[in-house]
């Protein structure tokens, strides 16, 4: 083929396929104003450095191959999320990706880096919705069962984790909003823990006699026992002190 027909700009040596949704090279304008949007993203919008690192990928396929902002119209995102539905994307997937589109869109307007906001007119499937698989009560009472055997057995972190299936059973919480407890956040009279959610909301939920118990357990040595002088205010600690990680 004719390197001078081939479907793609070529920019710093690297190939960037306009419009199939791969990695690509950002020219220096654009890739400058991703990252002041991404920085938006995390520091005035309160968002997360996993959905910060989603955003980026999402757009970087969108971006790639631009000369600037001012180039991106409603075709080219149409145009691109064509591709990503050509190339086996989600209803979830192209749902979320047009979602990402549409808020830098209307960034990039709102700073007057761009005319108008082709995004508020980008149409996207409606992702499905559905339930998720939750075990039942039998499959509960039996891992239930198992973490107190363990905690029985064990030492402070098996009674830690014990404490953490009792908090999500009771609470609901998001596993990461659990590790993010401080001691603090608990009242004991009340059986209640001010959680800290998305976009820094806070919020009050209510735990049972269960998990006060095993609260109460989890306070009355084993949580001692892995804290050094370093550690932080953390409701639940790691096996070397720090605070536990989501993952």
């Amino acid at each position: 083929m004719d390197p001078r027909t081939a479907p793609a700009r070529r920019r710093r040596g690297r190939a960037v396929s306009v419009g199939e949704g791969g990695p690509g090279v950002l020219a220096p304008a654009v890739a400058e104003q991703l990252d002041r949007f991404l920085r938006h993203l995390e520091l005035e919008r309160g968002r997360s450095r996993h959905t910060v690192r989603a955003y980026r990928g999402d757009l970087t396929t969108l971006l790639a191959g631009l000369p600037d902002l001012a180039a991106l119209d409603l075709a080219i995102l149409r145009g691109w999320l064509a591709a990503q539905h050509a190339a086996g994307a989600g209803r979830s997937t192209l749902a979320r990706r047009a979602a990402a589109a549409r808020t830098f869109t209307a960034w990039a307007r709102r700073c007057g880096l761009i005319d108008g906001d082709p995004g508020a007119r980008l149409a996207s499937p409606r992702p499905h919705r559905a339930l998720p698989a939750v075990p039942d009560a039998g499959q509960t009472a039996d891992v239930l069962a198992a973490a107190e055997s363990g905690s029985a057995e064990g030492g402070p972190v098996a009674v830690r984790d014990r404490l953490v299936l009792e908090l999500l059973y009771a609470t609901g919480v998001r596993v990461g909003e659990l590790c993010g407890l401080d001691l603090g956040d608990v009242d004991h009279d009340r059986r209640t823990l001010r959680v800290l959610g998305k976009g820094d909301r806070e919020r009050t939920v209510v735990f049972g006699v269960p998990a006060a118990a095993a609260l109460r357990r989890w306070l009355d040595g084993p949580r001692s026992a892995l804290a050094r002088p370093s550690s932080p205010p953390a409701l639940l600690l790691g096996a070397r002190g720090g605070r536990l990680d989501p993952r």
